[in-house]
């Protein structure tokens, strides 16, 4: 018996660092996927193929002694195998169109496939409790997950979330595309989280002000997502990564970067935590190739990305 699923990752439009404070974030799912094909084999152990390794271990070992990109994949083998089949071996293969490490969920949409996937094995199951298996995999690797990139690679389209109201996907359906360019700066998130931390207890007044700023921006912008006005969306990107420049995330590749995609696209951000990782630009037809050109010939390597609103494939 062979079981497919596949995921979309995501991009942070707004609110990136600020939500970890309170203020929304506004993430969309984008149409670069990750594909899991798990099935059953006859040898009593989990095997896991992979871009970011391979595994072949004995079930109901701890998870700590798992390789810890390979974490969620055990966890939900081991997991569903003891809740249906508890004989059972299953083999798991990963593939993804998502550079993996750099802010784009592909951690997020792997847990998401592979619940789907591994459980589709004996039976489907609906999106709600392939979520709840999703988070529960993806804090084997990241224990304080808020759950929001798991929840968007599971329904696709735009969503906004905070820590207070949690998520709620949004109508939205604008027609834009998204230049995503990678830096191969190598950061660390526990890192700059902690940075910007620092910033905010040197900085309570300043900081507490910017959270008010950046909160009423991303108001703002969910009329011009609803409207598809990319001027208006573009501008508060630029205001976005201007936030983002001043609690201190950026560095001297990044804004190489962004300053080059402002020149063709409607206004380019870091996505994600920063220190490296992916810039995003808002582009649509009359400026996607010069966007993209911009970039390529200035080495960075760049692919283009729409909005992806079906979010959890099972075939």
């Amino acid at each position: 018996m062979t079981s497919k699923a596949s995921a979309p990752g995501k991009v942070i439009l707004f609110g990136e660092h600020f939500v970890v404070y309170g203020v929304k974030a506004i993430l969309c799912a984008i149409d670069k996927r990750i594909t899991v094909t798990a099935e059953k084999i006859p040898e009593d152990v989990i095997s896991i193929k992979s871009t970011v390794g391979n595994l072949k271990a004995i079930k109901n070992k701890p998870i700590t002694e798992i390789d810890a990109p390979l974490r969620p994949f055990y966890y939900l083998a081991n997991k569903i195998i003891k809740k249906y089949e508890p004989d059972s071996g299953i083999q798991i293969t990963v593939d993804s169109e998502i550079p993996l490490g750099v802010g784009l969920g592909s951690s997020s949409a792997c847990c998401v496939a592979s619940a789907a996937a591994i459980s589709g094995i004996f039976e489907k199951i609906p999106k709600d409790e392939i979520l709840k298996l999703a988070i529960d995999a993806e804090k084997t690797i990241f224990p304080n997950t808020s759950g929001a990139d798991c929840t968007v690679c599971t329904y696709g389209g735009i969503m906004q979330y905070d820590k207070q109201n949690g998520h709620q996907k949004l109508d939205y359906k604008p027609n834009f595309h998204f230049v995503i360019a990678n830096s191969k700066v190598e950061h660390s998130t526990k890192e700059v989280v902690s940075k910007v931390e620092q910033f905010k207890e040197k900085n309570e007044e300043k900081f507490s002000q910017m959270c008010k700023e950046e909160s009423d921006l991303i108001d703002g912008v969910f009329a011009f997502l609803e409207n598809n006005d990319l001027k208006k969306i573009g501008t508060s990107i630029i205001k976005n990564q201007e936030y983002l420049e001043f609690i201190g995330v950026s560095n001297e590749k990044l804004r190489e970067m962004i300053e080059l995609a402002n020149e063709s696209s409607f206004g380019s951000k870091i996505t994600g935590a920063g220190g490296g990782g992916c810039i995003i630009a808002l582009a649509d037809e009359t400026n996607l190739e010069n966007t993209i050109s911009q970039l390529q010939k200035n080495n960075y390597e760049c692919f283009s990305a729409k909005i992806d609103f079906k979010g959890l494939d099972t075939f």
